[in-house]
């Protein structure tokens, strides 16, 4: 068996592989959106494939919808290249079940899939011919959060985003700039309305992505290349939106064990690639089973009906609270416990932390103890559920393999939200934060894997992050084994309101914290020995 359109018509073969077909017209579906394109997405990788493709497939299945996806790539054309066109766009989604079973389905939502490189002059055609059809309802993002970036860390505009400004929308590279021609187009084609949409997993995504456009398409006006109508456009929600959103699911690499169990099933030529820009690919997409988009509901040109794909809508203050209650409840704030704690006991796969029955209680502790007394409720989850579906399902999947080492990366950067955001909603609820218990053992358990020994005794690799060398100076001298070592240096440290969201020396925290590092560092073994303490 091998993926693509001509091999649709194979049901009995594909049903004996265990992969379930698509459920429509596909040569129609491929046609229609062709002609009337209603949902352009930038970012054709994993994240795309096997989510947001998968909601077009879920309407099509439903015969909700009659058109699929555009997808184009602004950054890595070898996805293009590699594994759309030889698949006729075809992906194998694979899903990966905590009970170890896998469930497989071919999608057929994503119908095209577009190089946009301002020196093709076919596919810049494509792409305006796309953008000036009225039947365009909305464009969406998966491109990272850098993906939005027009300036280096330093501050100054990326050598990329000058040119572009100073050439003007034909010769556009950035992924933005790109963007800021195509609706340029779209304006002189009739000024037709359109939605902009950001799906990437950070916080306010609608307003990075506006706020990136918008500096494009003014440097874009200082010059002269674009009128002040074009601005009035963009800037006029009656035309162009920018909603917020608020995504969550796992689309880790490529897994062997699903590789090897395809080619078993005789499915041919699934094997991952690494494309020219080291992007490591492959024919087939595995992820978990649970899956969150929440949207604000601000589509000028109409959308599909999204909601009956499991997509939920509501206002930018509903997007903003499931936002809050991921990162400071309900997942993040239990993922960053595991990660410094899992890394100080040698582990390598969060999964297989789930099965310590020391962390479970640190995690579960965080989340229905600590954290939901305070959760900001967003009204359309069920935070108890979310917590419910991350400590059984989640975290505990064999076939999600994140490791521990990676999750603590940036650290510094986290906690402010994933823990002090709690912490001050204890403050401002007049709630005894004596009671906490698993939010300082996460904060201390931090501090203790930053001075790169794990509880043997034994030299650990930290993970990068931009506040290590700065926050290990400060914690120079303090060692294994010498619990007073601690004395004097956590001040500086925990009163950085930067850091912790709040100055946690002027609140019964800092002793607390410091006492349970003391704890971890009396020795080999203390860091098991304070958690079992502390949790059992």
């Amino acid at each position: 068996m091998k993926m693509n359109l001509a091999s649709l018509s194979d049901k009995a073969g594909w049903a004996a592989a265990g992969v379930v077909l698509p459920q429509y017209d596909v040569e129609k579906v491929i046609a229609e959106t062709k002609a009337n394109p209603m949902w352009v997405h930038f970012g054709a990788g994993n994240i795309f494939r096997g989510f947001i493709g998968s909601l077009a497939q879920r309407m099509l299945n439903a015969g909700v919808c009659d058109r699929g996806i555009i997808a184009a790539e602004t950054f890595d054309y070898g996805i293009i290249t590699d594994i759309y066109d030889p698949f006729d766009n075809l992906t194998m989604n694979v899903i990966l079940n905590a009970d170890g079973s896998f469930d497989r389905e071919i999608q057929a939502g994503i119908v095209e899939g577009i190089q946009v490189d301002s020196s093709n002059a076919a596919m810049m055609a494509r792409m305006k011919e796309i953008f000036t059809n009225p039947s365009l309802q909305f464009i969406s993002f998966t491109i990272t959060e850098k993906g939005y970036a027009l300036r280096r860390v330093d501050g100054s505009l990326m050598p990329v985003v000058v040119a572009d400004m100073e050439e003007g929308p034909a010769a556009a590279r950035h992924a933005m700039s790109v963007v800021c021609a195509m609706l340029f187009e779209r304006y002189k084609a009739g000024k037709y309305p359109l939605a902009v949409v950001s799906m990437d997993n950070c916080s306010h995504n609608g307003e990075k992505l506006q706020a990136s456009v918008m500096e494009v398409a003014k440097a874009w006006l200082d010059k002269g290349f674009v009128d002040q109508g074009f601005i009035d456009y963009l800037t006029d929600e009656s035309t162009i939106t920018f909603p917020w959103s608020m995504i969550d699911k796992i689309t880790p690499r490529p897994a062997p064990v699903v590789e090897k169990a395809l080619a078993e099933a005789g499915i041919e030529d699934m094997a991952p690639v690494k494309t020219a820009k080291g992007t490591f690919i492959a024919p087939f997409v595995n992820a978990e089973r649970p899956q969150y988009l929440v949207v604000e509901d601000k589509f000028p040109n109409g959308r599909p009906p999204l909601e009956k794909a499991g997509v939920y809508f509501g206002a930018r203050s509903t997007v903003n609270k499931s936002e809050t209650m991921k990162v400071t409840t309900c997942l993040n704030p239990l993922h960053t416990a595991l990660a410094v704690y899992g890394c100080m006991l040698g582990y390598t796969l969060i999964c297989d932390e789930m099965k310590d029955e020391d962390l479970v209680n640190l995690v579960k502790r965080l989340g229905y103890l600590e954290g939901l007394p305070v959760v900001v409720n967003p009204g359309i989850l069920d935070p108890k559920a979310f917590i419910d579906e991350v400590v059984e399902q989640r975290l505990p999947n064999p076939f999600m393999p994140d490791a521990p080492q990676r999750i603590a990366t940036d650290t510094s950067q986290k906690v402010g939200i994933r823990y002090g955001e709690t912490i001050k909603s204890y403050i401002a609820e007049g709630r005894d934060l004596n009671s906490l218990v698993s939010i300082p053992l996460a904060l201390a358990g931090w501090l203790r894997y930053l001075l790169a020994v794990d509880d043997e005794g034994k030299p650990m690799e930290v993970s990068a992050d931009p506040l290590k060398e700065d926050i290990q100076a400060m914690l120079a001298g303090v060692e294994l084994g010498k619990p007073e070592s601690v004395d004097g240096k956590l001040q500086p440290i925990l009163s950085n309101a930067s850091i912790f969201g709040t100055d946690l020396t002027a609140t019964p925290l800092a002793a607390k914290i410091e006492g349970y590092l003391k704890e971890e560092l009396a020795g080999p073994g203390a860091v098991r020995a304070t958690l079992h303490k502390h949790l059992s």
